[in-house]
């Protein structure tokens, strides 16, 4: 099972919101996902983005693969 950590989006047309969670890769972008560990709303000035850094970082060292855009989120935070 290939694991990554990646958005899920969330909200109206033309107003996202994202929540961070972690997923099978087989599984499509909105469907079935394992856990949710935050979330990200780039509506706001400035982009809101609160990521529990304990499972996020419990999950990468189980080897959960995250996403470019969760993976800049998580430099941002000073996760990895």
């Amino acid at each position: 099972m290939a694991v990554k950590i990646r958005l899920r989006r969330m909200g109206a047309k033309k107003a996202p919101f994202y929540r961070v969670v972690v997923a099978d890769s087989r599984y499509p972008r909105d469907g079935r996902f394992i856990e949710e560990i935050g979330y990200f709303n780039p509506m706001t000035e400035p982009a809101d983005v609160k990521i529990d850094a304990e499972k996020a970082k419990k999950w990468i060292g189980n080897g959960a693969q995250p996403t470019d855009t969760v993976k800049a989120l998580l430099k941002k935070e000073n996760i990895i």
